[in-house]
């Protein structure tokens, strides 16, 4: 059960154009919980939808990229939630694999990567774990992306380390379209 419970039907109209604009246009779903989270705090949310949305409607990533580095991201920080949500409606677009997916949540699945991907995967890792990447990843993240890619690389992974940190802190029940996160 949530710690705070998300907003329920029926909106209030600043409610509603809120959430509206979390949500893509013709979605199927109900917005998240974790966005009628927020909208208990409506100027947070406000604040934060410019940072999420931009990371992912206006980023400089390759969507696979992107969608790896969330993945990882998400997965590392043992947040089911907004993996399964990820998995479920942006990372088939990107051209992930379910395999793929499936080892997001796994410390060694080199042969499914790219040396491209698996570089993205041993930079999350080093985020997650020290908050630093090494001289070594750095030098080899830089053969592959600019600057201004490599800053929205570091600022994506810990947007989503953020976001895992809320839902997981939040206990926020898994959204029932979600992709389940994969048993160990």
């Amino acid at each position: 059960m949530p710690r705070i419970q998300p907003l329920e039907p029926p909106y209030s109209d600043e409610v509603r154009q809120a959430l509206r604009r979390w949500m893509p246009p013709g979605t199927p779903h109900e917005p998240l919980a974790l966005f009628r989270v927020l909208q208990r705090s409506p100027e947070l949310a406000s604040r934060m939808f410019a940072l999420g949305a931009g990371l992912l409607g206006h980023g400089l990533l390759p969507a696979a990229d992107r969608e790896l580095v969330i993945a990882r991201a998400t997965a590392r920080a043992g947040c089911h939630y907004e993996w399964g949500v990820h998995a479920a409606t942006l990372a088939d677009r990107a051209g992930l694999t379910p395999e793929q997916l499936a080892a997001t949540t796994v410390a060694e699945s080199r042969p499914l990567w790219s040396y491209r991907q698996a570089l993205l995967m041993l930079a999350v890792d080093e985020l997650h774990d020290t908050a630093d990447l090494s001289d070594s990843t750095w030098t080899a993240l830089s053969a592959h992306y600019n600057d201004a890619e490599l800053l929205e690389l570091l600022v994506l992974a810990g947007w989503y380390r953020t976001i895992a940190g809320l839902a997981n802190a939040l206990r926020l029940d898994d959204e029932p379209w979600a992709v389940p996160f994969p048993a160990a």
